[in-house]
């Protein structure tokens, strides 16, 4: 079995739809032999970063930021794992109200530097409808296909 590491920060109704929509595909019949662990983003440790083979990462847009919980556990993770995670792949969901450029941008710096691997284009969401559920399934799917031994 491969792993594959969910951490999110899911602080409001719609963020709790879209963590069932990633894990939805993630879960998919179609992905076998993927141990989805999923891990709010202030309990997620180092042994479980280790233990991964992919990474999906989910945070609101907070004042054009990566919310504090999800740059905590980066903050805690990055420099114990780093050598450990080179072409791991990862993806991400970011939810605003109206701009996720920022947490997009300082997501995709921070896990570059750690040196995953994208296997998906960030998810940006400033409206959760039937299309943005879609998109979420397709990346939770995606990113767990990556991992799915052979």
């Amino acid at each position: 079995m491969t792993v594959l590491l969910v951490v999110h920060h899911t602080v409001s109704p719609p963020m709790a739809e879209m963590l069932e929509a990633v894990l939805a595909g993630a879960r998919s019949p179609d992905i076998e032999g993927v141990d989805v662990r999923v891990r709010p983003a202030l309990g997620a440790t180092i042994a479980d970063v280790v233990d991964a083979d992919g990474i999906l990462l989910g945070t609101p847009a907070n004042f054009g930021y990566m919310s504090g919980a999800l740059k905590h556990f980066l903050d805690t993770v990055y420099y114990p794992t780093l050598g450990s995670m080179n072409g791991k792949p990862w993806g991400a969901w970011v939810y605003g109200n109206n701009d996720t450029a920022g947490a997009v941008r300082a997501l995709t710096s921070i896990v570059s530097g750690w040196g995953l691997e994208p296997a998906a284009v960030p998810v940006e969401v400033t409206g959760f409808d039937a299309a943005a559920r879609e998109r979420l399934v397709e990346l939770g799917g995606t990113v767990a296909a990556t991992i799915m031994p052979a």
